[in-house]
């Protein structure tokens, strides 16, 4: 009976390992594109309202 390690050939691990980087390195890529995307459609929102009395008074009553 023939006993093999775990790993017989190291270009299996090794492979695995680019595999993971390169899946690592895509998922940075597409959140990096989804921050930006925010960041762009929140410099859109205007910072100043057109009627400055809007919002100047506040009812503490209820």
């Amino acid at each position: 009976m023939e006993i093999q390690g775990v790993n017989a050939s190291g270009t299996t691990g090794a492979s695995l390992e680019v595999k993971a980087l390169q899946l690592a390195k895509s998922n940075q890529e597409i959140e990096g594109a989804a921050t930006l995307q925010l960041l762009e459609s929140a410099a859109d929102v205007p910072k100043v309202s057109s009627n400055p009395a809007i919002g100047s008074n506040i009812d503490t009553f209820a």
